[in-house]
């Protein structure tokens, strides 16, 4: 299992089918709050359906197209954070990530997400990491706004979020930039 510790309280890990049962337990018992933001809750309904999206992981991984962690806070699971895909061509990525309610507020999100964005324009030489956000989705969007992330664009409709289309905020930072936020 690949680990990495980004502080004394959160841990980011490869996700593992040993992950699906406490994944499903999470989506389970924050239903109601993760669907109003997430399309997928409505169609996640066993620990199957879990270790289906684990071994796409995997094969995402294994084709050098990114990859997705679990994030566990003081030895709970709280979240999941990823590379949705990576465009080698033009250097690029976009990060997903989604937490549970009790988890908000505690900084973690930010700090998994600064992780990301480090291994990302650091360690993999990408030049840009982009972030969408519902556009009402204030906490989600306070996010790359912390980090520093530019404000680049809106998409109309650009979701289908269960039974009715949202808006997206699209949040850029290139390299250059987060070296000089960094620094």
């Amino acid at each position: 299992m690949i680990k990495y510790t980004v502080d004394s309280d959160i841990e980011l890990k490869i996700l593992d089918n040993t992950h699906a049962i406490e994944i499903e337990a999470l989506v389970n018992s924050d239903r109601s709050y993760l669907r109003k933001w997430l399309p997928w809750v409505d169609k996640t309904k066993s620990v199957k359906d879990i270790e289906a999206f684990i071994d796409s992981t995997k094969n995402q991984f294994a084709s050098n197209n990114g990859f997705q962690t679990s994030i566990w806070y003081k030895g709970n699971l709280a979240g999941v954070i990823g590379f949705q895909r990576i465009d080698w061509v033009n250097r690029s990525t976009n990060i997903g990530y989604w937490i549970g309610k009790d988890y908000n507020g505690k900084g973690i999100m930010t700090k998994s997400v600064s992780v990301f964005v480090d291994y990302a324009l650091i360690h993999l030489n990408l030049n840009r990491v982009e972030i969408r956000c519902a556009e009402q989705n204030y906490r989600s969007r306070a996010i790359p706004e912390r980090l520093g992330f530019m404000k680049e664009g809106f998409v109309r409709n650009a979701e289908w979020l269960n039974d009715h289309y949202v808006s997206h905020i699209i949040y850029g930072m290139l390299a250059t930039e987060w070296r000089n936020i960094r620094n």
